[in-house]
């Protein structure tokens, strides 16, 4: 038997899935809550090889999910909410959740999700998978972005005719320099923002361009209010 606890804090939907699941031969329901906080107890006293959260309760529920996988590693997350939001897939995915499934899809596909996590996959509410994915790969690149990287002052020039839409050509002509070496550049530039090819080079660029920039307004900001 698969154990799966169940956290939101409508308990009419509580209901309404523990009937779901007492028709699945293999499902059992061992545990129930309706808070951030239960998530954490129910994962660090029970240890369920499932927990279906919702993400709109009471408490840090994205921090409990993050904590939760750290005081039961072998227990899976599925957030099931009314959220429609990409953003709010993407903060519980990378909090650690293993699916993401809105309450208007069919029940069949939240029993799909419990399946597809406790084999160790990924689900994602099936007309919603693209934009999520497509937003996590973004959002990592926007953190690698944002970090520590330093471009030379070369990178820095290839990086800013990128961003004006130049071919490598254009760019070896803009500058000067051979074509070979624009392409040589650009591998350098995909290792340093962990980019797979020149279009996630150029996300990942405007995201640290967009990150200095935003450095640069606030630190005019502080100094204004010194001065």
């Amino acid at each position: 038997m698969v154990s799966v606890a169940l956290v939101d804090d409508h308990p009419l939907l509580i209901e309404g899935i523990i009937a779901l699941f007492s028709r699945a031969r293999d499902l059992e329901v061992t545990s129930t809550g309706s808070s951030a906080k239960d998530i954490v107890d129910i994962s660090s006293r029970l240890h369920p090889d499932v927990i279906i959260v919702d993400l709109n309760m009471a408490g840090d529920v994205y921090g409990a999910i993050a904590t939760s996988i750290v005081v039961s590693p072998n227990t899976k997350i599925v957030a099931f909410t009314a959220a429609t939001g990409v953003e709010s897939a993407i903060r519980a995915l990378d909090a650690g959740a293993n699916g993401y499934v809105r309450k208007g899809s069919s029940a069949q596909e939240l029993l799909l999700a419990v399946e597809a996590v406790r084999h160790g996959e990924t689900y994602i509410t099936q007309s919603f998978a693209n934009q999520v994915i497509a937003g996590l790969r973004n959002a990592s690149l926007r953190k690698v972005a944002a970090a520590a990287v330093r471009f030379s002052i070369r990178e820095d020039q290839i990086v800013r005719l990128l961003l004006r839409g130049k071919t490598n050509k254009e760019i070896a002509i803009a500058l000067n320099i051979s074509e070979k070496t624009v392409k040589n550049y650009m591998t350098i530039l995909m290792q340093k923002l962990n980019a797979r090819n020149r279009l996630e080079v150029v996300i990942a660029a405007q995201a640290f361009t967009e990150h200095e920039l935003g450095d640069a307004n606030r630190n005019s900001q502080s100094q204004r209010q010194i001065s």
